[in-house]
């Protein structure tokens, strides 16, 4: 997903240009946590999509305390129900900033404890970046889940739709604490929906070249 800037005199889109400077609200799918089946069933992978409300950042040190909870039978600091977990580990916010750079980390690091999580709690969503493992995939069909790509790269212009940040457990980890967010028009693009579409696979199917023409020996079509 782009971010583009409005062209000179174009109206701010509502009170909160900083942070969504994207393409028009039409083209855009909004949503709100906590995230009921209704919501996720109308995901499809490729959406572009604003969200809004509390969602939870947690890397893969958080998910393995999680998990480590959930196998000795003991409650959860945070109820999952329909939320989201964006896999982030914040930057230290500047002086009058919320919160500093919040760019996505790697999936991969937390598919160990993913479908564990899914099926235990009732987690719908996930924000970060990179593919997802087979049996994540699998546990989004079977939980009725979705997995979000936020902007690699971006961490910077993303913090600006973090309106409160705050540690709610795990302190010990640093920037890698459970963090409760609350955000307004994050901007992520569905990658892993409920159906088991997965757009990095149909954007290779589609945008791969099936046949490489043979060419003349010595002749570059660049060059002519």
């Amino acid at each position: 997903m782009k971010f583009k800037y409005p062209s000179r005199g174009t109206a701010p889109m509502d009170s909160n240009p900083a942070c969504r400077r994207g393409a028009p609200a039409t083209e855009d799918k909004r949503i709100r946590t906590p995230l009921e089946d209704a919501v996720v069933e109308d995901l499809r992978s490729g959406d572009r999509v604003l969200v809004s409300g509390v969602i939870y950042a947690a890397r893969d040190s958080a998910h393995k305390r999680l998990v480590e909870l959930l196998d000795r039978g003991e409650e959860l600091p945070v109820d999952l129900k329909g939320q989201i977990i964006y896999y982030v580990g914040p930057a230290p916010a500047r002086p009058g900033r919320v919160i500093g750079s919040a760019g996505p980390t790697t999936s991969g690091r937390m598919d160990p404890y993913t479908p564990r999580l899914i099926a235990a709690t009732g987690l719908k969503g996930m924000i970060g970046k990179g593919y997802r493992s087979s049996e994540v995939k699998k546990a989004l069909v079977d939980h009725k889940a979705v997995y979000f790509a936020a902007v690699g790269g971006a961490g910077a212009l993303i913090a600006r739709c973090i309106k409160r940040a705050e540690v709610i457990a795990y302190p010990d980890l640093g920037p890698e604490a459970l963090h409760l967010l609350e955000v307004e028009d994050l901007p992520v693009t569905v990658i892993n929906d409920c159906y088991g579409g997965d757009l990095y696979t149909e954007a290779l199917a589609r945008y791969s070249i099936k046949e490489v023409p043979e060419l003349p020996l010595g002749k570059d079509p660049a060059l002519s």
